[in-house]
């Protein structure tokens, strides 16, 4: 393996030098373009990998519960979870829909039989997420209504669009799923564009935390809190324009 590596370290530093001189051959407005989608690029994977570490390290205390077989999914246990090498048939639901609390005594039991069954093509765990309170996971799965259902094994994902039936739901998951396309991963829950949905409903869920912060707790009136809320955000892409303008700069100093 060290003389494999060894072997390919030429290989690397010759296509980080052609990269390089691709990126110093760019005008300005493009190398900023460049910069900003490769900086958006690494904040959102280190979102994703420090959302992974987390839910590694609450495991202990984010175990997933069971209510009458159906798995309790939450963003804090959703990754541990469905990274145990089993499919994963579940249930975006809303504690105000009617429709599933009509369909719930339904769920638990396609729940118990498919947790029973083990002569399946895979082993299919069967869980519910609240869409209602959980956003940041609806946005991954670019949920629009309630109940929506998805069979999830590994990145692929395929979302059920039959009729809500113990029998359907548990042929799908076990024989039918096949017949159904996968979502392109690029879109999926799993893919950039999922976890950027996920990243910016986050981030508003934070700034919506933090106004209500500044006008409950610490009693400012709803326009001042605005105000401090958009000159920090003014703030903060003026600091990135010049740490990417300094940047640059630099760059064509050496150049």
């Amino acid at each position: 393996r060290a003389t494999a590596i060894t072997a390919m370290v030429p290989s690397i530093l010759n296509a980080s030098a052609t990269m390089k001189t691709k990126i110093h051959s760019l005008p300005l407005l493009r190398r900023m373009t460049f910069a900003s989608f490769l900086i958006a690029t690494i904040l959102l994977s280190w979102n994703n990998w420090a959302g992974i570490q987390f839910v590694h390290a609450a495991a202990t205390t984010a175990a997933p519960e069971k209510a009458e077989g159906v798995i309790q999914l939450t963003a804090k246990n959703f990754d541990k979870s469905l990274s145990d090498g089993n499919a994963w048939l579940i249930e975006f639901y809303a504690p105000w829909c009617s429709h599933c609390t009509r369909f719930a005594p339904a769920y638990e039991a396609v729940a118990k039989q498919l947790h029973s069954e083990k002569n399946n093509k895979h082993k299919v765990k069967v869980a519910k997420i609240d869409g209602a309170a959980e956003r940041a996971l609806s946005s991954r799965f670019s949920v629009k209504g309630f109940p929506t259902f998805f069979l999830v094994n590994g990145w692929t994902v395929r979302e059920y669009a039959g009729n809500r039936s113990q029998e359907n739901l548990v042929k799908f998951a076990t024989e039918t799923y096949e017949e159904v396309e996968a979502m392109p991963f690029l879109f999926g829950p799993f893919g950039p564009m999922g976890q950027l949905r996920s990243f910016l409903m986050r981030s508003g869920a934070w700034v919506v935390g933090l106004y209500e912060n500044l006008t409950e707790t610490r009693g400012l009136k709803p326009l001042i809190a605005m105000a401090v809320l958009c000159f920090g955000g003014i703030v903060v892409g003026l600091i990135m324009i010049v740490v990417l303008g300094v940047f640059m700069m630099s760059k064509m100093k050496q150049d």
